[in-house]
């Protein structure tokens, strides 16, 4: 059962099976969409009016603004907060000294809203949910996947938790049940082996255990971080394209 909406998700779950060293794939998914995203706001979409209206209301968080200017095209992001900062300028105008009323209350509004939007973030929390939902469709529906989904090597936390959501959402209440064992079978031996590693890794500055080997504790801190808040905001170079 393959259609176009499931390549990725096939294609980052079969990578993670066959190399565990690329960890959680639903963060490597994230990832690609980000890429993408990013991708396109320097590139075809920059010039398209309909996105530049967006960009222009609601700009960008500075996690997003940061990896733009990694991608080294000034002029694509130039053009973009051209039209920006002009549409802001107009919205954050001091108002007139008009008794009763608030001068700077438009500006307060607008940037208030403006902390809370991003064009990039809001685009990918729209197709991420919708892959998140073909998991658990992939996971139902193809005889296969349960098979690739058991081998992967962790989901980290906050991904555990948006499989469950969707899975209790999506499934009647055995399906569910199952898929939740399913999740839980990936997700608590590497929670446990994690925590092993981690306790070695403290163990190891003690003097008592110097001469001890470091065994698979010497990442153990990154490893942790990564499965406790995730692995975002990272270039998908793992994941064979489509």
């Amino acid at each position: 059962m393959e259609q176009i909406y499931t390549i990725p998700v096939n294609e980052a779950f079969e990578a993670a099976a066959e190399d565990h060293a690329l960890g959680c794939p639903i963060c490597a998914l994230y990832n690609k969409l980000e890429d993408n995203e990013l991708d396109l706001i320097l590139g075809a979409s920059m010039m398209e009016p309909d996105v530049r209206i967006q960009t222009n209301k609601e700009g960008f968080c500075r996690t997003h603004y940061d990896m733009m200017l990694t991608r080294k095209n000034r002029l694509g992001m130039a053009l973009t907060l051209e039209s920006h900062l002009d549409e802001l300028r107009a919205a954050t105008k001091h108002g007139a000294l008009i008794p009763g009323t608030d001068p700077a209350g438009r500006a307060l509004s607008h940037i208030g809203e403006l902390e809370q939007g991003c064009y990039v973030c809001r685009r990918i929390a729209y197709h991420f949910e919708r892959m998140i939902d073909t998991i658990v469709f992939l996971w139902e529906r193809d005889e296969n996947f349960p098979e690739k989904f058991a081998a992967q090597p962790y989901f980290c936390l906050p991904h555990y938790r948006q499989l469950l959501t969707h899975a209790k959402a999506k499934l009647q209440r055995k399906k569910y049940a199952e898929f939740s064992r399913a999740a839980a079978g990936v997700v608590e031996p590497y929670f446990d082996t994690l925590r092993e590693d981690v306790s070695w890794f403290c163990k190891k500055f003690d003097y008592r255990y110097d001469e001890e080997p470091w065994y698979n504790s010497k990442d153990a801190v990154e490893r942790a971080v990564k499965f406790l808040r995730s692995d975002l905001h990272n270039s998908p170079n793992t994941i064979k394209k489509g």
